[in-house]
């Protein structure tokens, strides 16, 4: 999520009680998503629905930093689209100024929605003040990704679920030497995605990003600064940062230049269908060996997990069929039928390992199973998350780090000065 929907907000002055006309009408549903991978199943999905309800349903994709601008924009005018996703960055903002639909009233007759049945964390992000504003749609976890042809081609042993972050390193390396002069490197870290990435050594080496109150943070500890050397020790081994500014992580891997990255649940139908799939595979999130021992003991392997939130606008002109589509993607038949589908995994506890088979002839159960072998922590949010996450990413946090990643004094301040940085942010929250 890039910066502005917040402050865009309060630049509109938007506050409770927003005016402005819906843009339903009674027999056409327009909805908003950001991903294209998951508009075909979304709209089969949408259309089954619309057999019953004889209501036609319009998915329409808009790219991340437009949908953005589209729901601000739509915000200050009143005209946002009739349903919509909502995410962790931007939900308290926009359920704080009362520009979603309260759904309150209809859980509570709705006989197939019980928010029991939902991953916590997705469940509590939309939720504001004891109302409930939009209904879990997903959850994701993330696994390794990997080349296993490039494996064999520079005769380094491919990933298996004993896997360490110092084993990912040395495999790194190793491919990386090998590779030099066809220009193939072992790793490729997508720095500025940090839910896929960053944020899960910190957590598998006992720190925490916001701690879980929402209220503090303990990215300077050591805790959090050993898993941030871990990752400075694969930087060292990885496609330089300003390579992967121009070119990106995923578009490195599928051109056969990268041997590894690490990514969502949400992008597997992209790899799927890319030109080189039959040599991808997808292996445990590796933990973090914090103790020293060799082994993963509890509390060194976790994942990050996030989840979107179908949400209605507070002006739609037709408020009860609007929320009868949210239900019918968020109950359980819904869910199942995502996660059958390929779209993504389910928010709907227990639904998901229908995703995992929704693949022929690839093994996707790196991503169930972390639930079970490993542990989640929801990504971390506060009320104005872009603010620090942000600052993160500029000089005098983070960037210099990933610029300089042969320098692990850069790292450690780094660190120090991201504690500051957010702190400083929740604050003035």
């Amino acid at each position: 999520m890039k910066k502005g929907i917040a402050a865009a907000l309060i630049a509109a002055g938007l506050c409770m009680g927003v005016a402005g006309a819906g843009v339903s009408a009674a027999d056409e549903i327009e909805v908003s998503i950001w991903d294209s991978n998951q508009k075909d199943g979304l709209q089969k999905i949408a259309d089954e629905w619309s057999e019953t309800s004889g209501v036609k349903v319009n998915v329409n994709v808009v790219t991340w930093d437009s949908y953005w601008t589209l729901l601000s924009s739509g915000a200050q005018g009143g005209d946002m689209p009739d349903v919509f996703w909502m995410h962790s960055n931007t939900a308290q903002m926009y359920m704080e100024n009362n520009l979603l639909l309260n759904l309150d009233d209809y859980i509570a007759a709705d006989d197939k929605i019980d928010l029991n049945n939902y991953y916590d964390g997705v469940v509590k992000l939309y939720n504001s003040n004891g109302s409930q504003y939009a209904l879990p749609k997903d959850h994701d976890t993330i696994a390794l990704l990997y080349n296993e042809a490039l494996f064999k081609k520079y005769g380094v042993d491919t990933p298996t679920d004993d896997w360490s972050w110092d084993d990912v390193y040395k495999a790194a390396a190793a491919i990386t030497e090998a590779g030099a002069a066809d220009g193939v490197y072992g790793y490729a870290v997508n720095t500025s995605n940090n839910q896929d990435g960053w944020y899960n050594l910190i957590y598998d080496y006992g720190g925490e990003v916001i701690t879980e109150d929402h209220k503090g943070t303990t990215i300077g500890s050591d805790e959090a600064k050993a898993g941030m050397e871990m990752l400075r020790n694969i930087l060292t081994v990885s496609v330089p940062q300003t390579i992967v500014a121009e070119t990106g992580t995923d578009s490195l891997f599928q051109s056969n230049q990268v041997a590894m990255i690490t990514q969502g649940s949400w992008m597997v139908n992209a790899f799927y269908t890319a030109e080189g799939a039959a040599d991808y595979k997808w292996a445990l999130l590796p933990y973090g060996d914090a103790n020293g021992n060799g082994q993963c003991d509890e509390g060194e392997r976790y994942s990050s997990y996030n989840g979107l939130g179908w949400a209605a606008s507070a002006n739609v002109e037709d408020p009860d069929t609007a929320y009868s589509l949210i239900s019918y993607f968020c109950s359980k038949e819904g869910q199942l039928r995502q996660a059958e589908l390929g779209v993504t995994m389910a928010a709907y506890i227990g639904a998901s390992d229908a995703f995992a088979n929704a693949f022929e002839g690839l093994d996707l159960t790196p991503f169930t199973r972390i639930e079970e072998e490993g542990k989640l922590f929801f990504r971390p949010y506060t009320r104005n998350t872009t603010v620090w996450e942000d600052a993160l990413q500029q000089s005098g946090a983070f960037l210099d780090a990933w610029l300089n990643p042969e320098d692990p004094a850069v790292m450690a301040a780094a660190c120090d000065n991201a504690q500051a940085i957010i702190e400083n942010a929740i604050a003035n929250e």
